[in-house]
């Protein structure tokens, strides 16, 4: 098993309890019947949540992203290269909007691939 794969089966052990909380509604199909996987390798990053059938990943970033945003740009950057379309909220997001977080994630899933290439700022909540 590669090292990368064994890294991302420790972070499902570990997840935090908002990691927690969005996967009670993505998982077993919950979430409009779509297929999620959380902390899922794709090429060389793990994502926190991701659909690979509709190409979207989510992400749920804590205070320590605010220390790596130049590493996360570049994430995202490659990730979209690679077809996907990235969806990245903020703990306290989450917790005060969930309502509107689930529904990006539902207008993200309903968009057709071609859709993956528009801007950040053009999909998504407005980032704080």
């Amino acid at each position: 098993m590669s090292r990368l794969k064994k890294y991302s089966r420790s972070l499902r052990k570990s997840s935090t309890d908002l990691e927690d909380r969005l996967w009670y509604y993505l998982r077993s199909r919950r979430f409009m019947g779509y297929k999620f996987r959380r902390q899922h390798p794709i090429s060389h990053y793990i994502v926190d949540f991701v659909c690979l059938k509709s190409k979207v990943v989510i992400e749920l970033d804590g205070c320590q992203h605010l220390q790596q945003k130049e590493y996360d740009a570049c994430r995202d950057k490659f990730l979209q290269k690679s077809g996907y379309t990235v969806l990245r909220f903020h703990n306290n997001e989450f917790i005060e909007n969930l309502d509107e977080v689930l529904e990006c994630i539902s207008q993200a899933l309903l968009v057709t691939p071609l859709s993956n290439s528009l801007p950040q700022g053009e999909r998504g909540l407005r980032r704080r």
